[in-house]
């Protein structure tokens, strides 16, 4: 996370609401020598107090977790560069503008008849923002076929004990420069990811 408090702007509430939407983040765990890491698809409880996801059983997160670890779970939101000449103002230097969201807590191993309710919810959540297609569920799969690839993956729940969102949305420029920058992001991007971080940039002023 970021230093500066400026950037930590937004409640724990709509850290934990931008976490639910992307619903994909970095998960670390300390280890012996360097932090254990797995990329994970999760999803947060409607009471915001747990993250729920699943493991292969031979990643070295599942194999060394025999009793609950700390852990964090960090998501990425939109980033981009950030020129220094698109604030039009003199003295600045080149930046980097992004989101991120870290959730903290304990992470504990499931009893593996919980892994069928965590993938359901999983592909829930996702299905859903597919709308109208209509949803996919398990209940598609060959029972034989479902149990085989189940036997290889193991549920694991996060009880959170902290939420921290960095908005490096350049709040700390005039106005008018916040505004600047965003119209250069907003042309200068090549994707969706710049579109969207200039829009938050933009919503900056509004807030």
């Amino acid at each position: 996370m970021h230093p500066n408090q400026v950037y930590h702007d937004q409640s724990d509430e709509v850290n934990l609401a931008y976490a639910r939407e992307r619903g994909f983040g970095v998960l670390a765990v300390g280890g012996e020598g360097t932090p254990m890491v797995a990329h994970v698809p999760f999803v947060v409880a409607q009471d915001g107090k747990s993250v729920e996801l699943h493991l292969v059983r031979s990643n070295p997160i599942a194999r060394a977790l025999i009793e609950p670890l700390p852990a964090l779970l960090a998501v990425s939101g939109p980033d981009s560069y950030i020129s220094p000449d698109w604030y039009g103002v003199e003295g600045q230097v080149p930046t980097w503008n992004y989101v991120a969201v870290h959730l903290s807590g304990t992470l504990e191993r499931l009893p593996d008849e919980a892994l069928r309710g965590v993938l359901d919810r999983l592909s829930t959540q996702f299905e859903e923002k597919l709308e109208p297609k209509a949803p996919w569920t398990a209940d598609k799969m060959d029972p034989e076929a479902l149990g085989k690839m189940m036997r290889m993956i193991v549920p694991f729940r996060m009880s959170l004990t902290g939420v921290d969102g960095t908005w490096k949305l350049a709040q700390n420029k005039p106005d008018e420069a916040r505004e600047k920058a965003a119209g250069f992001v907003d042309a200068y991007g090549i994707g969706s990811e710049e579109r969207a971080l200039a829009a938050l940039m933009r919503g900056v002023l509004d807030s």
